[in-house]
């Protein structure tokens, strides 16, 4: 049994995968995403971004929401904060810079990121998160334009999540790629229903993932490549 955590409607890859490699999967997104209010205000604002001179993308949904306003045909050096997000925007004919480690801090240590004084910089996500993008950039002297071009919100879970989840088996993997979809998850279910599911084996995207996992209660933990669904279902492999 593999648990899909991704948000509301991303997760059907992925469990197409996980039946293909024989396993079972189980939906239970963490996130519902959702586009901004003013999508004629966003058209301009991303027409804007993409005249800029460095754009940083901060996952796969920025990538796609980016891309419904307007075709992302830029000039500029693109950054993506891993290569999942690397990957969406090669999807849309944009070849960007992503780190070997996967989360902002590795975006950072880019040399394209480095020197920033003066230059225009647009950077392309969601209202939220940690924010270290944000105050990192504009400390390195960044003209910095901020377009949220999608929104994260807690996703409903009804009964059949919570009985699937009660039903888990200790051998089963929990894939887990966003924090904040965990701590989700954490705060809609039930105490029985979040015990069961820490007493599964939780593969985490990253090293702060899995700290978050840890902290969560999960005591079995898995470390990815990356959040990448080839190397999460590799790590959720490993016995």
């Amino acid at each position: 049994m593999v648990v899909i955590t991704r948000p509301v409607g991303d997760g059907a890859a992925l469990a197409r995968r996980v039946r293909a490699a024989g396993g079972v999967p189980l939906l239970l997104p963490g996130l519902s995403l959702r586009g901004m209010a003013d999508a004629a205000g966003m058209r301009a604002a991303m027409r804007q971004a993409l005249a800029d001179e460095l754009l940083v993308f901060t996952s796969p949904a920025a990538v796609r929401y980016a891309a419904a306003l307007a075709p992302l045909r830029t000039r500029a050096t693109v950054l993506a904060v891993g290569r999942g997000t690397a990957q969406a925007l090669r999807r849309q004919g944009v070849l960007a810079q992503a780190p070997s480690r996967q989360d902002s801090e590795g975006l950072l240590d880019l040399p394209a990121a480095r020197d920033l004084r003066g230059r225009r910089v647009a950077l392309v996500g969601a209202p939220g998160g940690r924010g270290v993008l944000r105050g990192q950039l504009a400390a390195r002297g960044a003209r910095l334009r901020e377009l949220q071009v999608y929104r994260r919100v807690p996703p409903r879970l009804d009964r059949r999540h919570v009985e699937a989840v009660l039903a888990l088996p200790r051998s089963a993997r929990v894939l887990l790629s966003s924090a904040e979809a965990l701590r989700n998850l954490v705060d809609l279910l039930p105490a029985s229903a979040l015990a069961r599911l820490c007493a599964a084996v939780a593969v985490a995207s990253s090293a702060r993932l899995a700290q978050a996992a840890r902290e969560a209660g999960f005591a079995r933990i898995v470390q990815a490549e990356s959040a990448l669904a080839a190397d999460l279902l590799a790590a959720a492999a490993r016995r």
